[in-house]
This record gives C-alpha cells, structure tokens and sequence, in this order.
C-alpha cells in the first residue's frame, strides 16, 4: 500500500504541502480534488520523486519501503507510474522506443497500441503534433507497458474531446482492474472473485473521468491541506454547488 504520514513538501524554499496524511490501500482508487495552485499536481510530482519538490517534514512509504528521498527510477522500479496533464515532446525518441523502455518483459507493443488505437502514432517522436487526447493515449499506453501497482492519474480528462473520453475513461478503468470480475473454478464449479491489487490517485477538477472510473474515496486539497475524506460523488455535489471554500467548511 500507499503510505503518506504528515507530509511536507517545499518548493523553492516556499512550503506548498503540510500536514498530508494518506492512505491507499490495494485495490483502492481515490480521487483529489482542489482548485487551482492548491497543491494537487504537487503531490503527484512528490510521490512520484521529482527532485525540486524538497521533502521538508514526514514520510512516504510504499509497500512497505520508505521512498521519501528515493530516485524516481527507484520509485518506478518499485511499481509506482505517472501519467502527466502536460507532458514534454522529445524529439528524435520515438513512441515505439518510449513503450519499450517502460515495458515490462514481454509486452507486445503493436497490439497494447491497438487497444487504444494508436497503432500509427507508435513511430512518430513523443507528443510532437499530438492533440490533447493523442496525447493522453501515449501516456496511457506507456502505463499499459509499464504495468505499475501504484497509477497517478493528473487531470486525465484534461484536453480530450468527447470521441477520446470515452476511450480514456475505459482504459483507465482497465488498468485499475475496474473490470475485473468473476471467475469460474474449472474444478469446484464454484464463482471465485479475483481481488484487485492496484492503486490510483486521481485529479480532477470536472469529475468527468468518475462516469468511467468508480473511485472509492475523495479528498479535497486546499491551499495545500488535505482537508477532508468522503463520498467522491457527495464532494463533487458540494464543489459545484457551493465552491471549494464552503466544501471544506462543510465536510472539515
């Protein structure tokens, strides 16, 4: 599982999180809401072990193994994958070579490109001329080579058309094993539920991405305090209807 025990992050010598307590557990997936500059983004990059987010106060733990100050290579190793709002292009990498270098042994590049129909985009450099949603589905298909236990989803819905929304929602969906249901045991004849294992922390600032993945706790994050544990859809009803401010009011 994930582990975060009062967290505080600085960056550029200003404190940006405090007091972050969190918890997700195997076959968890939790949703993080919070206006703009609140933090969210944030957390994701300190998670995932970007060096400038400074860990300034608490730990993080994941499976069981302290990362606070581990590479992101290690944290990546570990099982831990990030799928970014604004990625970078890089030139002269292609897609193709991308996907093997996240890939676990094994991965057929060609047909987990087809499954989010990007078959044609494999030999083009990463991101260069992608649209928002082309893009989405080259993070999407790195995580799908990568196979991580631990997925940080930021703003997945952000930049994509509603012919791409869909299609992200449901993978998505799959690689948090949403879709996973029962399976027969040849010899007992007996229903036997397969139990989810992975992990997901979404930001979203439109919930969208919640008519696609059913997500198992909301947590709102503002001026850079986590401030409450509830309901996904019951803390979206509140946002919409009475703004941040009065949601955490509410909810605290």
């Amino acid at each position: 599982m994930l582990q975060i025990e009062d967290l505080r992050v600085e960056l550029a010598d200003k404190v940006i999180l405090q007091h972050i307590d969190l918890e997700i557990k195997p076959g968890e997936t939790h949703v993080l809401f919070g206006p703009n500059g609140s933090g969210k983004t944030s957390l994701l990059m300190t998670i995932m072990g970007y060096p400038q987010y400074k860990v300034a106060g608490g730990r993080i733990v994941f499976k069981g193994k302290d990362i606070t100050h581990a590479p992101i290579n290690e944290r990546a190793k570990l099982g831990i994958g990030m799928s970014y709002q604004r990625p970078p292009t890089i030139n002269g990498l292609k897609t193709r070579q991308m996907v093997k270098i996240c890939a676990r042994e094994g991965i057929d590049e060609e047909a987990l490109a087809e499954r989010v129909n990007f078959k044609e985009f494999l030999d083009r450099d990463v991101n260069a001329g992608f649209s928002g949603g082309e893009i989405k589905r080259s993070e999407l298909l790195q995580l799908m080579s990568q196979q991580p236990d631990l997925m940080l989803f930021d703003e997945p819905e952000s930049g994509v058309d509603m012919e791409n929304i869909h299609l992200v929602g449901k993978t998505i969906a799959s690689l948090l094993q949403k879709d996973m249901s029962f399976v027969r045991n040849d010899k007992s004849k007996m229903q036997k539920k397969m139990e989810r294992t992975k992990m997901g922390l979404i930001i979203t600032h439109t919930g969208y991405i919640l008519d696609y993945v059913a997500a198992d706790k909301g947590q709102v994050l503002y001026n850079g305090v986590l401030s409450c544990v509830s309901n996904p859809a019951e803390i979206l009803t509140c946002i919409s209807q009475s703004g941040y401010e009065e949601c955490v009011r509410c909810l605290a």
